[in-house]
């Protein structure tokens, strides 16, 4: 990895992260859905500007190994995966948004602080996913097996999407992180606004911080590794996720007021879990090889289709209870 470039990346990252905060974000606000769509629109033309430096320059970003002389390709290759890993882990970040709907609606959270808690929980998943992803990737540099393991992971996971409907509600009073924060931390029991903590008490709008950073640890033990699935570079799997972290929350916004329309969608998400864990597993155990731009071309292809079977064929009244 080339020290220079990550040290930009970061920069580009932390700048983006302050002026969304302190310039377009200054005031707690309802995030309009029109607004949504415009910052979703520029968060993937900066993914996809991000996969033509790659194409361009990515043998000097993430140098090859040595022995590889045909750099062209090498870039190309660079690219691919970048590309399948943003797309893989966008496709799968919207099981994701509908499950920080849920905790929302459910701790009774105004919208107008739906931004400000989830540009501070996706700054904690930056950090996080740093940790996770680079230390997940020399664990299979070293035992590649492991993937076979997160393969299984992954599946029963995809099956266990097909058999709920995805409508789970979050218990306010008894979800483990509420308990232990309430357990060995002083909390209010009002909010005071936006803020986290009053008088040196955690707020109720903290402990939904807690516990939107709590699922999205759980979501990143399928997501991860779903990467690493089309690429075993960490700096590749890391950049695809941040550039779909970063969109995460002008898609939540972009999602939030229509995301029951796309009822199928959860279990076409269960399908690509499936589909990758069986990858992984093939791969590790009978030496399959699927192309990175079958993989992409599989992605993309169940999220279009979930997304217009959904709008096609109407919800049954039974789910909608």
């Amino acid at each position: 990895m080339n020290g220079l470039f990550f040290g930009m990346f970061m920069v580009f990252v932390v700048v983006m992260l302050m002026l969304d905060l302190f310039v377009f974000h200054k005031k707690d606000k309802v995030v309009s859905v029109k607004e949504a769509a415009m910052w979703t629109g520029i968060w993937v033309s900066l993914a996809m500007g991000f996969a033509v430096l790659v194409y361009f320059f990515g043998d000097w970003m993430m140098p090859p190994a040595e022995g590889v002389t045909d750099l062209a390709a090498y870039r190309k290759e660079m690219m691919e995966e970048f590309l399948a890993g943003y797309f893989l882990e966008e496709s799968l970040s919207i099981d994701n948004i509908f499950v920080m709907i849920m905790i929302f609606v459910s701790f009774g959270i105004k919208k107008e602080y739906y931004h400000r808690v989830l540009f501070w929980g996706i700054f904690g998943a930056i950090v996080l996913r740093f940790i996770f992803i680079f230390a997940l990737g020399a664990l299979v540099t070293e035992f590649s097996w492991l993937l076979a393991i997160f393969g299984a992971i992954l599946i029963y996971s995809g099956i266990k999407m097909f058999l709920d409907k995805g409508d789970e509600q979050v218990d306010t009073e008894n979800h483990p992180v509420v308990k232990f924060a309430s357990k060995h931390f002083p909390v209010t029991r009002e909010s005071h606004g936006h803020d986290f903590f009053h008088l040196g008490k955690m707020t109720p709008l903290f402990l939904v911080l807690l516990v939107i950073e709590f699922s999205d640890i759980i979501f990143a033990v399928d997501s991860i590794p779903a990467v690493f699935s089309v690429t075993k570079n960490p700096v590749i799997v890391y950049t695809s996720n941040i550039f779909a972290i970063m969109g995460l929350r002008s898609l939540f916004f972009l999602l939030s007021d229509v995301a029951d329309r796309f009822w199928l969608l959860h279990y076409g998400l269960g399908a690509l879990l499936t589909f990758i864990g069986v990858k992984m597993i093939g791969g590790e155990f009978f030496g399959w090889h699927i192309p990175t731009l079958a993989s992409l071309a599989v992605i993309i292809g169940i999220l279009v289709v979930s997304v217009m079977l959904s709008v096609l064929i109407k919800k049954p009244a039974t789910q909608t209870e």
